[in-house]
């Protein structure tokens, strides 16, 4: 997005720099990288990034504000309300397309919100990676705020393990090695000395759980990485869904995040929200009268994940046959921009930006971001098959 340095960086793009740059990306674990990475990393100047940590800023401050869990009490499935929640979440992450206004000027438009984690260990090794194949200006990071590897790094450390040892707090996920993104597990263990364990793998004795490390320990988790999405686990068998049924009792662990913390901070929270980055969203049981744009809208479920169940070219039979509208938002529709440029067609933008939120702070704060680009109708590798310059990668702001 900052042209000199784009056209800098196509004029000395090569695809076997490109292949040597996915060779070493896939050397440290090999074959765990399920997912597309992109050809080029996105370069972000100071204004826009200004931009976007305006519009998280005053998310952040609805988040924080004294009455948010009652905003959000409803967010919440009744049947998936997990015991002992506590005050905050430990993470956010803020999507945003990069798209043009009627002024032509570039600006960021939110997608979606979870107060969950995301890649933040594979987006460490992504940077690392990156710096020993492409130039990256000098004055440009990944990072936010002033953090660079080794702090981002302590400080995620820091809020997963709390006040625990490594090997008594653990990274759960729904069949992890078999997770597009189990290369972010990966890194994540490495990095923070914590194991991955499946749902299947825990032993529930009363209140308390176990694992069984690799040398066949058995050992007794203290605290929980959450990686676990219930909707992801609602799609699997009944025997795994049985399993699940665990995490909804009151057990003596802490959660990082809280499960209940991924529906408070979600789509359910974009009604809530007034800011010129922010899109206007209404939940369908509110709307008074459907809109005659209809098609400048989006249709959205509030409890689904990686855009499962989205309506992209809403028509009013869509929200009539629509029975719990309770369920449903309807959000003004975001035009990406085709903004990066790519030896065929331009390509889309969409950022999210990391939040870390310590015990004891007031408020989170921002440290890392990912990026996506996408040359189909939306974000994610369904609507970019057969084509290049998409897929994951990462933004550079100016600092």
């Amino acid at each position: 997005m900052v042209s000199t340095i784009r056209q800098a960086f196509n004029q000395q793009f090569t695809t076997d720099k490109y292949k040597a740059y996915l060779e070493e990306l896939n050397s440290k674990f090999p074959d765990a990288i399920e997912f597309r990475v992109a050809e080029t990393p996105v370069f972000i100047d100071r204004d826009f990034k200004d931009k976007i940590l305006s519009a998280c800023e005053h998310i952040v401050d609805v988040i924080t504000q004294y009455n948010f869990k009652t905003l959000s009490y409803h967010a919440i499935p009744a049947d998936l309300n997990v015991p002992n929640e506590n005050d905050h979440t430990h993470f956010i992450a803020f999507d945003f397309g990069v798209c043009i206004n009627e002024a032509g000027e570039y600006e960021p438009q939110l997608i979606e919100m979870q107060g969950f984690p995301t890649l933040f260990g594979y987006q460490v090794w992504q940077d690392d990676v990156t710096r020993n194949h492409f130039a990256v200006p000098e004055g440009y990071s990944t990072y936010l705020n002033g953090f660079d590897r080794t702090s981002y790094l302590s400080l995620l450390k820091e809020i997963i393990l709390g006040n625990h040892k490594a090997e008594n707090v653990i990274l759960l996920e729904l069949l992890p090695h078999q997770q597009k993104t189990k290369i972010d597990f990966y890194c994540t263990s490495e990095y923070t000395g914590i194991p991955v364990v499946c749902l299947t793998e825990l032993q529930k004795e009363g209140r308390q759980l176990f694992y069984h490390d690799a040398a066949g320990k058995k050992i007794k988790v203290h605290r929980i990485y959450n990686r676990i999405i219930f909707d992801d686990l609602q799609q699997q068998t009944e025997e795994l869904r049985n399993k699940g049924k665990l995490m909804l009792e009151d057990l003596d662990v802490e959660w990082v995040p809280h499960p209940n913390w991924f529906y408070r901070i979600s789509k359910y929270t974009l009604p809530f929200i007034d800011h010129p980055y922010v899109p206007k969203t209404v939940f369908l049981s509110e709307l008074k009268d459907i809109p005659q744009d209809l098609d400048q809208y989006v249709l959205k479920p509030l409890f689904s994940f990686a855009g499962q169940g989205v309506v992209i070219d809403v028509t009013k039979a869509d929200i009539d046959k629509i029975t719990d509208p309770e369920n449903w938002i309807l959000q003004k529709k975001v035009q990406y921009a085709e903004v990066i440029e790519t030896p065929d067609s331009p390509a889309k933008v969409e950022i999210r930006i990391f939040y870390f939120w310590k015990d004891g702070e007031s408020r989170p704060i921002a440290t890392n971001n990912l990026a996506r680009l996408s040359k189909g109708k939306m974000i994610g590798v369904r609507y970019n098959k057969d084509k290049e310059w998409v897929g994951g990668s990462l933004a550079y702001f100016q600092q």
